[in-house]
């Protein structure tokens, strides 16, 4: 029923972005220089299309491979395909053909507008639900992204299992999504509206937790996190009681990750370097780290630095022979901003 709402809803109900009723499937976030610049060389067909929660533009992806969950009528993946270069490649799967439709119609537009001699982005149709059955080949994408959609499927955690399968070693699922502070009741969950406006299908973040890790990914970090705003009554009374947060995660495929933040007393050097982020990386919502600074990290933290695509630029110190119990300032609240005054939050000490 899932599918069959969200093809319907995307492919015939909604026109344009225009048409959403909240602002859940609608894109807040700022974006840099660098990714305006990508996005004024988007055919404007493909933007009027979109309907993602957030950026997915991980840092330092020039070359990766990259698999576009749910890419719709393509913004993301056109996206993606400047910021990998031509030696990168875009891979969008989708189950809504109309959308596809338009995904496809502008690949030789984009082309030519990337200065490309071939284009590096291709699109499947299919159901993210079923990626094994995509013959996409597992352990071959640097980088797996998705854009407020894995709300809208049923069985949310055979993504998250078929995303660390395909993942490299050392790779990072990336990608933006709605969840809920409490479960959405049974009731609603097929509701049409509500399932089209990525409500209905918001996954608890504890559930979403879980199933993560489940699925391989040991520590779940999130890169940034908004409350969001239901401005249509008859939505906003049919969820009174329930908030909703539109969150960017990154999950990392990476052996020996702990349950826990452990301290080992270890700490990083930011070289600098990382482009759009020459004064201050960004690992996570937790951990901005300015060049040139000692930055104490937890053992988590420091694996997901030294055995990536980052470990270049950053000297490392210290190592795992020494353990100091949990890294303070840790803990399992729910991390999203409850403020919904637009005041900035205070990040989180580690994780």
């Amino acid at each position: 029923m899932n599918l069959e709402n969200s093809q319907k809803y995307y492919g015939e109900i909604l026109a344009g972005s225009s048409d959403l009723l909240t602002d859940a499937c609608t894109m807040a976030d700022a974006p840099d220089a660098r990714v305006r610049a990508a996005l004024d060389n988007v055919h404007e067909e493909v933007k009027a299309r979109y309907y993602g929660c957030g950026l997915v533009t991980p840092q330092l992806i020039d070359g990766a491979r990259i698999l576009d969950l749910g890419s719709g009528s393509g913004q993301d993946a056109y996206l993606l395909a400047q910021l990998v270069g031509e030696d990168g490649a875009v891979v969008g799967v989708d189950a809504t053909p109309a959308q596809l439709e338009v995904a496809n119609r502008h690949i030789e537009w984009h082309r030519q507008r990337f200065g490309y001699a071939k284009s590096n982005v291709r699109f499947i149709e299919g159901d993210i639900e079923k990626l094994d059955e995509l013959e996409l080949e597992p352990n071959s994408f640097d980088i797996i992204a998705s854009n407020c959609v894995i709300n809208l499927v049923a069985d949310k955690a055979a993504v998250f299992r078929a995303a660390f399968n395909l993942l490299k070693p050392g790779g990072e699922l990336y990608f933006s999504d709605v969840y809920a502070d409490r479960r959405v009741p049974t009731h609603l969950l097929d509701d049409p509206v509500l399932h089209g406006e990525c409500l209905s299908g918001a996954l608890y973040w504890g559930d979403f937790m879980e199933q993560a890790k489940s699925a391989g990914f040991d520590d779940p970090r999130l890169v940034k996190d908004r409350p969001l705003g239901i401005g249509d009554a008859n939505i906003a009374k049919m969820l009174d009681g329930i908030n909703f947060y539109s969150a960017t995660y990154r999950l990392f495929k990476l052996e020996e990750l702990e349950p826990e933040c452990e301290d080992y007393g270890q700490a990083v050097i930011y070289k600098g370097g990382v482009e759009g982020q020459e004064r201050l990386f960004e690992l996570d919502k937790g951990h901005a780290i300015e060049v040139g600074r000692v930055f104490p990290i937890c053992g988590n933290s420091w694996r997901m630095l030294a055995d990536t695509r980052f470990a270049p630029y950053f000297d490392f110190i210290g190592d795992f022979s020494r353990h100091y119990g949990v890294f303070e300032g840790c803990g399992s609240d729910m991390p999203y901003t409850s403020d919904t005054s637009g005041a900035e939050a205070e990040p989180a000490s580690c994780c």
